[in-house]
């Protein structure tokens, strides 16, 4: 018997940069858009909107946190 090989997955960055945290942050909002154009929502996509407004809020402190870094290590 053949035992298959796992390749692992790189480890996330621990401190994404400013420039992913925005295309990130773009990308939900890009997609809430998409879901506002909607005349109607199932529930599936009221859900997906809650939680999409949910991560772009977090997005935002996170891309906060980072340039609070970025400001103090600058100095």
């Amino acid at each position: 018997m053949q035992t298959a090989k796992f390749t692992e997955l790189p480890n996330p960055a621990p401190h994404p940069s400013l420039q992913q945290l925005v295309q990130e942050h773009s990308l939900y909002d890009r997609r809430l858009e998409a879901l506002r154009s909607k005349l109607f929502l199932t529930e599936p996509e009221k859900l997906e909107e809650i939680r999409l407004k949910k991560l772009k809020l977090s997005l935002k402190d996170e891309m906060e946190r980072v340039r609070r870094m970025d400001t103090v290590e600058s100095h």
